[in-house]
């Protein structure tokens, strides 16, 4: 009998982070599921990724109940299992103004992506991550522990994803293991759908003003989601791993 392989989910993953971890682990020898809702970033990954036999590409609102149910089943049937879940969908502009001029609609469209997509998915794979006493990874941010103006609605669906993540380790435990990862920041220049045709490069001071001397890679944070979800990382759960350099322990007053 053919040993099966391992399946890992990954949401938001036909760009940016997430397309940088659903490569490493194509290149590690798993299976695949990507998780997008952006049709032509997955008609991308098509092109892209030179192991289809291994990837299976769902276009996907993770707000939306009906869409994650179906995603899930169809993932689930096509893997045969399902052994790891990273929850990185996300809309990633932490910009919206000024709170006085935030509207509703613009608040609740970052929550109902960033917080409660992760939430339904979580529902709906937690059955088949007990069966393979599985792992959940949450895709934070540092921006739910430090601020720039005028990103209240990210920096809250951020911060709420943190508290899902230990929340979902206690109820989950032990069979399925949960924690997050907040990323600084990922240079994912290479892994963009909408990217311009030469993107800017960064110059020096970008790398340098970071204590570990350069701006971060998709692979850093594909290696960080590799470790969680290994039987290595078998006594941590409920955590939130920082991965940004230093830049969050750097203290910064104006000369």
């Amino acid at each position: 009998m053919t040993q099966q392989l391992p399946v890992i989910l990954i949401t938001g993953g036909a760009q940016g982070i997430g397309k940088g971890i659903a490569a490493y682990f194509l290149n590690k020898g798993w299976r695949v599921v990507v998780l997008d809702r952006d049709a032509e970033a997955i008609k991308a990954c098509r092109q892209d990724f030179d192991n289809p036999d291994n990837l299976l590409l769902i276009e996907t609102d993770v707000s939306r109940e009906p869409e994650v149910a179906s995603a899930v089943a169809e993932a689930v049937q096509w893997g045969e299992r399902l052994d790891a879940m990273v929850s990185n969908a996300g809309i990633a502009d932490p910009d919206t103004g000024p709170i006085e001029a935030l509207e509703l609609a613009q608040w609740q469209r970052r929550i109902d992506v960033n917080l409660t997509g992760a939430f339904l998915m979580a529902k709906y794979t937690v059955p088949h991550l007990r069966q393979s006493r599985g792992n959940i990874v949450n895709m934070a941010s540092t921006r739910a522990l430090q601020s720039e103006p005028h990103s209240e609605a990210y920096a809250a669906s951020k911060g709420g994803l943190i508290a899902l993540t230990h929340a979902l380790a206690m109820s989950l435990g032990p069979d399925v293991r949960a924690n997050s990862i907040s990323p600084g920041w990922i240079d994912v220049s290479a892994w963009q759908a909408h990217a311009p045709s030469e993107p800017q490069p960064l110059s020096d001071s970008d790398h340098n003003q970071h204590p570990s001397g350069r701006v971060g890679k998709p692979d850093d944070v594909a290696a960080m989601v590799a470790y969680l979800v290994s039987p290595e990382a078998g006594f941590v759960t409920g955590q939130n791993f920082v991965i940004d350099g230093g830049m969050t322990r750097k203290m910064i007053y104006e000369e």
